[in-house]
């Protein structure tokens, strides 16, 4: 399973490459974006660390500003975190028998 970080997502997401996250003292880490999925019709971005690809990763929720820039928001919802895991790891488990 993927933990969850809590971070301050005010920046802008693109869906490839990087992205830099900030935590609530301030501290930048860079992140992989591995994968993009949807579920229950929202996104979701599978992050890994830059310094720690074999690390935890973290999932989180893409949103969309009223301009359209995509950003991304830690998941709250425990019920909303185990679908999108349990999603995920069916992928990833699907991805491994291919």
């Amino acid at each position: 399973m993927i933990p969850v970080d809590d971070h301050v997502h005010d920046e802008h997401f693109d869906h490839d490459g990087t992205v830099v996250l900030e935590d609530e003292d301030g501290n930048e880490r860079t992140f992989h974006i591995v994968d993009v999925i949807e579920v229950d019709r929202r996104e979701y971005a599978v992050l890994v660390p830059e310094d720690d690809p074999e690390g935890d990763g973290v999932i989180l929720r893409i949103e969309e500003d009223e301009d359209g820039e995509e950003y991304l928001v830690d998941i709250d919802d425990d019920e909303e975190w185990n679908r999108v895991v349990q999603a995920y790891e069916s992928l990833v488990d699907g991805d491994d028998e291919a």
